[in-house]
């Protein structure tokens, strides 16, 4: 037997067993000589009659009279062997035996492992038969039906929380945002056996995200943004107005069409990109297909002429995802690009300065700007453009820039932690990223993602920490402080509340959720008359799986009502960010961080010269 020894070498305790066998065999040989020996001298005696021989002395041993001189030659054989075998044996049960760990699913695996089923239920369109969603069904079979350019129509994709709404900006956030993360954790996924799934939701995501622009051409010059609207205070049929199952939607659809959107268009890009990656050894040709589109939807992005939001004077999107930037999803997407051709045209796009200044004056500098979300992707893009400062080092003409984006994500950690106070926090431990405003998780849970995978690039390149001004801090810090935020989300919180449905034994039963508040009977509900079931003052009759609500206040208070979505609505980019989170923590695989797959289409940088000037003009 081998055993580890942390003082330095080994402890090599070997049991011999050809050696006891000898030696027992020779105990057995004296012995019977000893036999033979007394016997004889009895032989003699009843043959010869009495001798003068030296009376020798007895003991009884109850069961065996024996000579005192053999008793204590066997208590003395005894004693020996006791230490030469005896103790060492014990010394050995007593260390470590060194095996291979049996890691069992940890809470954070339980949690992502159903964090994943969300996806499941939101899904639009024509249902697989493995979606594992008893209550849910085909629907939304005629969207975009009247649309003469996109062949089928737009069918498919996600809706985006509690209504039926399709919106493609946050729904391609969270294929980028779960791409990202199985990149980065592709053997905790396989270790927990949810690989396969997590890549099946980012599928059915970015196939349909390939309906919303012609993916086939080089150049487009429009991109549907919307499937479904809804109107305040109106009564006309529509998401706002009408309470019914997807499956049951008998109202217009109105499809929005956006000519300038540099945001959704960049993100689109950005989705499709971290995609390809994700698909680039099992179906070659289907990653080359993403990696096109995304080149086609980038160009459309940063080459449309007049700029503006997507989102700019359109109520319809506006009240539900405003956008108010787009800068930062250049860099974001020129950085996934880069990733995704090892075209260095596309770093350099990325970290050109006059972008980035851009980008920041977009948020003057608040601490918003260090708040990652579906709108502002500024500090997850500094974080991904420094991984290549961390794990390739490229040098001139990037390192200025590269400095740059990881210094500020050293200020976006710091400014995390509670001591700085930069963010204002609940009593029960809730960092309030987005100033006290309803909805809180899914900020929390971003930021808990990239400080996770922050300490795991320095665990990974072997750095202990980093400075806050002239405070140092380890690397775990940055880790407590991710857990802390989604050990609040699953329950430790002053309500002792999970906010992830179907997590722990108590969580919310009162999901704002058509689908789920709606019985699965057999029977279909107009569009007023599944009120019945919104109004309802009873549980859910289908447990939405997965979701992970609104939250809190500001003040750790949450009502389980139905009717107040900012509680109890889930979003299909909050649980994005969970998703991403959760895996970042789990140790179910007892590995890190992956870091080449990444840079699978990256070639050596110190190989190849600058990229030749670009023409385009921020």
């Amino acid at each position: 037997m081998h055993y580890s020894n942390r003082w330095g070498g080994s402890f090599d305790i070997q049991h011999d067993s050809h050696a006891d066998d000898v030696q027992s065999s020779n105990m057995a040989i004296d012995k019977a000589a000893l036999l033979r020996e007394q016997l004889d001298e009895t032989q003699q005696g009843w043959l010869l009659g009495p001798r003068d021989v030296k009376k020798d002395k007895y003991i009884d041993l109850w069961i065996v009279v024996c000579k005192k001189e053999m008793a204590k030659w066997v208590v003395y054989s005894l004693l020996i062997a006791f230490v030469v075998i005896g103790v060492p044996i014990i010394v050995a049960k007593m260390i470590p035996t060194h095996k291979e760990p049996v890691l069992l699913p940890d809470e954070y695996t339980v949690a992502l492992r159903l964090a994943l089923e969300f996806f499941n239920a939101q899904k639009s369109g024509r249902l697989p038969k493995n979606n594992g969603v008893p209550w849910r069904g085909n629907s939304g079979l005629q969207d975009g039906s009247e649309l003469s350019d996109v062949k089928g129509g737009l069918v498919g994709g996600y809706y985006d929380g509690g209504n039926n709404i399709k919106f493609h900006y946050p729904m391609a956030f969270s294929m980028t945002l779960l791409s990202w993360s199985a990149l980065e954790y592709g053997s905790k996924y396989e270790a927990i056996g949810e690989y396969d799934h997590v890549r099946d939701i980012i599928k059915w995501g970015v196939d349909y995200l390939l309906r919303t622009f012609n993916s086939s051409a080089s150049t487009i010059n429009k991109m549907y943004c919307q499937v479904g609207v809804a109107q305040r205070d109106s009564n006309n049929p529509d998401d706002e107005y009408c309470w019914q199952r997807p499956e049951d939607m008998n109202y217009p659809r109105p499809v929005l069409i956006s000519t300038s959107a540099p945001d959704l268009g960049s993100e689109v890009a950005a989705a499709l990109a971290a995609a390809s990656l994700v698909f680039t050894e099992e179906d070659t040709a289907y990653s080359t297909k993403l990696v096109k589109a995304a080149k086609t939807a980038y160009r459309f992005a940063t080459e449309s002429g007049q700029q503006a939001p997507y989102s700019s004077g359109n109520q319809q999107i506006a009240r539900f995802y405003n956008s108010t930037g787009y800068w930062d999803e250049f860099i974001w997407a020129s950085a996934w690009l880069f990733y995704a051709t090892g075209n260095y045209t596309y770093l350099s796009r990325a970290t050109d300065p006059r972008v980035y200044r851009n980008a920041n004056a977009s948020f003057l500098k608040r601490p918003d700007s260090r708040v990652f979300s579906w709108d502002n992707k500024l500090p997850a893009a500094q974080l991904l453009l420094s991984r290549i400062r961390v794990f390739l080092n490229p040098g001139y003409p990037y390192e200025d820039m590269l400095s740059e984006f990881h210094a500020n994500t050293d200020i976006n950690m710091c400014s995390y932690l509670r001591q700085f106070n930069v963010f204002n926090w609940t009593k029960g431990g809730l960092a309030q990223l987005n100033r006290g405003r309803p909805r809180s998780l899914q900020y929390a849970a971003n930021a808990a993602f990239l400080a996770s995978l922050y300490a795991d690039y320095m665990n990974a390149s072997r750095v202990p920490g980093w400075y806050c001004g002239p405070n140092y801090f380890n690397s775990s810090t940055l880790g407590n402080f991710a857990a802390s935020q989604i050990n609040y989300i699953l329950g430790a919180n002053p309500g002792n509340m999970s906010y992830l449905v179907g997590y722990g034994h108590r969580y919310p039963k009162h999901v704002r959720h058509r689908g789920a508040s709606t019985p699965n009977n057999g029977r279909r509900y107009s569009c007023t008359g599944g009120r019945t079931w919104r109004d309802s003052k009873a549980a859910n009759p289908n447990v939405i799986t997965g979701a992970m609500v609104g939250g809190p206040d500001k003040y750790d208070r949450f009502f389980d009502e139905r009717k107040n979505g900012n509680y109890t609505e889930p979003t299909l980019a909050g649980n994005a960010g969970l998703v991403a989170a959760l895996v970042s923590l789990t140790s179910s695989s007892g590995v890190g961080v992956d870091r080449n797959t990444i840079f699978s289409a990256v070639p050596s940088l110190h190989s190849n010269k600058p990229p030749p000037p670009s023409n385009w003009n921020p």
